[in-house]
């Protein structure tokens, strides 16, 4: 049973390291599903991860009110370290979300303290099912605002700012390519705030390994580098791959937008589709960066899915796995039911009303007023385009090709009765085996 996560005000624990035994083959994994993009020193960081508990930490910042695709891959990363033996530290940037790491696309917005003091308790909340806070390899939450907040400028600049080269600064991809756009000295000295996190804990709670995605490979090098200037210490850091699709575009976007964690902005069932519907070319890569499954099974898998791909099984399992990863067993199997139910395939009325509301949302819904009454049938496939007039809408009903809630209907005039309505406000129209509609009376 998985612990609630204890105060990220925590003092500075003691950096002996608990006799935790550590997977000596926990690198030649995370190798082999291609989650090592980049090291700072492959060997020493075999011999460090293969020989004792490794205390490693790795940052979520707040800029927005969720988590996304990009940060599960970090988050099942240090699942898989926590797995095999390793600390977790879990930063949320109370601090860098004030400012936001440099992106290609240009200066980010600044949030107010309060908007990011909000989504700072969001991310935590999310973060904390993901992984245990018990047991000699606990995991802890930290706050970088902790130790920043009441950090003198003049103390920043001589203690951190002193230990960076303007010209090496310049030099990171990111700033070279917003140069000729702009970049504020704000986006400019992120890359100091990072690396004092790294500093911190190392100081403080003895953490010797950091990791993110290969976007930040830069700010991951810049902290092990001031660790190494301040302290004298060797430390290590690696990144993972970006996911982008087969046309090399990033992963991460659904019709609705960013592939959010957070139910309440992108609902369990829309999650479940996006993965359901990835290329046959990459999900055997998201297999193995998603989902939990062995090396065995999911070369096994592959294989199938090479002999028949149209049974889709591996975007299936994919699908389930990080679906219940995410949200659970239960809306999973909620997922499942209701696009098997959306395609005549199971029952409608054992959906619970959220479901069947996000399910019918994701496919498109037509907004009816209830007005004086309720309409026909005929009138609802009309409104929805399921068919273009009421002729062939009664042309559709002759010849057994309209449903509604997964009945067969006999005739386009018949009125719709509160007794037909789903979770009291939706309606579910069939033409034929795959062309469906939802629709809401309000």
């Amino acid at each position: 049973m998985r612990q609630a996560c204890p105060d990220s005000s925590v003092p500075p624990v003691n950096p002996g390291r608990p006799s935790v035994p550590v997977d000596p083959t926990l690198l030649d994994d995370l190798q082999w599903r291609g989650l090592l993009a980049h090291s700072t020193d492959p060997d020493a960081l075999r011999a460090a991860l293969g020989e004792r508990s490794v205390r490693f930490y790795v940052g979520f910042d707040p800029t927005a009110p969720s988590l996304h695709m990009g940060h599960l891959v970090q988050v099942m990363t240090a699942r898989r370290l926590q797995d095999g033996g390793h600390t977790p530290y879990l930063l949320v940037g109370g601090a860098t979300g004030m400012i936001g790491d440099p992106r290609d696309s240009g200066e980010r917005t600044l949030n107010t303290a309060d908007t990011v003091g909000e989504w700072t308790a969001r991310v935590r909340g999310q973060l904390e099912p993901f992984l245990s806070f018990a047991g000699d390899n606990a995991a802890t939450m930290v706050n970088n605002l902790d130790w920043t907040d009441g950090l003198s400028v003049i103390d920043f600049l001589r203690d951190v700012g002193k230990h960076f080269p303007v010209n090496r600064m310049l030099a990171r991809d990111t700033v070279k390519r917003r140069l000729e756009s702009g970049i504020s000295y704000t986006e400019f000295s992120y890359v100091l705030l990072q690396s004092l996190d790294f500093l911190t804990l190392h100081r403080e709670h003895g953490v010797d390994l950091q990791f993110g995605g290969s976007d930040q490979w830069g700010n991951l090098t810049a902290g092990a580098e001031l660790v190494r200037r301040t302290t004298g210490d060797t430390v290590h850091a690696f990144a993972t791959p970006l996911m982008t699709k087969a046309d090399g575009t990033k992963y991460g976007k659904t019709e609705g937008g960013a592939l959010w964690l957070d139910p309440e902005m992108l609902s369990p069932y829309a999650f479940h589709q996006f993965w359901l519907n990835v290329e046959d070319e990459k999900v055997g890569e998201l297999l193995r960066v998603f989902t939990f499954l062995s090396r065995e099974e999911i070369e096994a898998l592959e294989s199938r899915h090479a002999e028949k791909p149209f049974l889709r099984e591996a975007q299936k399992t994919l699908a389930d796995a990080v679906t219940t990863f995410v949200h659970g067993a239960e809306e999973t199997e909620q997922a499942k039911a209701a696009a098997g139910a959306l395609f005549g395939g199971g029952d409608l009325t054992a959906l619970s009303p959220a479901t069947l509301a996000a399910a019918l949302r994701e496919a498109g819904v037509a907004s009816v007023e209830r007005g004086d009454g309720l309409p026909t049938v005929g009138d609802l496939f009309v409104s929805t385009g399921l068919v273009k007039s009421r002729s062939e809408a009664r042309r559709t009903v002759t010849e057994g090709g309209a449903y509604l809630n997964n009945v067969r209907v006999d005739d386009a005039e018949a009125t719709v009765t509160d007794a037909d309505l789903l979770g009291g406000s939706w309606l579910v129209l069939r033409r034929g085996k795959k062309k469906f509609a939802g629709v809401e009376v309000r």
